[in-house]
């Protein structure tokens, strides 16, 4: 029976591997082997490791690498812990092939770790580009470090051969999140405002912001900038927790504040997927810049202010409004998203990102991909372009 291991990190990327996980647990053919990281094990993000649990998943690996620190020195540790800690999981137990997903540090350090024992890698959303963080190079270099991919879209599937990865190896699979949206459903009204603790009367504002990593010394400016802004709108605001990045404490802390002194608004530190999905649902615009807003949010045809250059290089769907970190800036895109023309100008447009079946078609091939010397061995392809991929979803 193949053993496919999954490596989550953060309560974002279980929310995402959901419906494949829960795939993977009901086919007899297959056995899957979790392992827990990064944020799912710190109390100061919620211990999502709990929400795991309640969902059944049995936990093979608990790796602990997150130091309390957030500077550069403090990243980096971690980063080299969690490859320490990779590495003593997979002495003791190897997958037959290990899925990650992203762009995350904590992915990286599972990807590192298995390249001496040898085993096949398979990424999820691979191709695409945030130039505005280091997620941006961590995701190339998980690229090359895997064997298998898939991709949201043709251009990130392109974009992969482009690297010089062989056509069959990718898949076109869609962005898995999309799949939550059709097995999910959405919380009412009075159970969301009991679980937030917040009026809804209003549709609110949602706010995720994270460090844009690559330019982690102004992070102190773009929180006040962001919170100056919201500040000039009568509306509730829900804020998630921002990322265990470099410069993600000073956002927490500031937004703190914030809350404690705007009654109508709320710091949540882990939603979860069914309360996120429901508040999108409600919300009369989002805010920030969560790779979330650029990829789930068409499919709730919900306008999006996308600030500053973390999400620089993906591809946008309509209902995006790129601006910049000043207040100004961020206000006028907040009032853009608020005019009726813009939700009514969102109906009926179809989420570039994927039909919500991608969970299928990632199992289909980690099933069946043969686990032999010519998935291990990589060859370097020079085609500029694909010609055909594995799988096109």
């Amino acid at each position: 029976m193949r053993s496919i291991g999954v490596v989550t990190g953060s309560r974002a990327d279980f929310g995402i591997y959901l419906p494949l996980l829960r795939l993977i647990s009901a086919d007899p053919s297959v056995t899957l082997s979790l392992a827990v990281t990064g944020m799912h094990l710190s109390p100061e993000f919620g211990f999502t490791l709990k929400e795991i649990e309640a969902e059944g998943f049995p936990i093979d690996h608990r790796v602990e690498m997150l130091l309390s620190s957030d500077s550069p020195e403090g990243i980096a540790k971690s980063m080299g812990l969690g490859t320490l800690g990779f590495a003593q999981a997979f002495a003791r137990q190897l997958p037959d092939i290990l899925v990650v997903l992203g762009d995350r540090f904590e992915m990286h350090a599972a990807a590192v770790a298995a390249v001496p024992f040898k085993v096949p890698v398979a990424h999820i959303h691979g191709g695409e580009v945030t130039e505005g963080a280091i997620d941006n190079a961590l995701r190339h270099s998980i690229t090359q470090l895997s064997h298998l991919h898939f991709a949201a879209i043709d251009e990130y599937g392109q974009r992969l051969i482009q690297m010089g990865e062989e056509p069959w190896r990718v898949t076109v699979s869609g962005a898995l999140g999309l799949d939550n949206l059709r097995a999910t459903p959405l919380i009412g009204r009075n159970e969301l405002e009991r679980r937030i603790g917040l009026s809804l009367e209003k549709p609110p504002l949602l706010v995720t912001f994270h460090p844009v990593t690559l330019e982690y010394e102004e992070t102190e400016r773009h929180v006040r900038e962001l919170l100056e802004a919201l500040g000039s709108f009568d509306l509730p605001i829900v804020f998630t927790m921002s990322n265990a990045d470099t410069g993600g404490r000073v956002i927490t802390e500031r937004i703190r504040v914030f809350t404690q002194e705007r009654p109508a608004s709320r710091l949540v530190d882990n939603l979860g997927t069914q309360a996120y999905f429901s508040l999108m649902a409600r919300a009369a615009a989002m805010v920030g810049n969560s790779s979330s807003g650029i990829i789930e949010a068409m499919s709730f045809e919900l306008p999006v202010v996308n600030i500053g250059t973390r999400q620089t290089g993906r591809i946008r769907p309509k209902n995006v409004i790129d601006v910049g970190y000043r207040r100004e800036e961020i206000v006028v895109g907040i009032r853009q998203a608020l005019e009726p023309g813009m939700r009514a100008g969102l109906r009926g447009q179809a989420n570039p990102y994927g039909d919500g079946c991608a969970a299928g078609r990632i199992l289909a091939r980690l099933k069946t991909v043969p686990l032999d010397s010519q998935l291990l061995v990589k060859r370097w392809t020079m085609e500029p372009r694909p010609t055909q991929f594995a799988v096109r979803g």
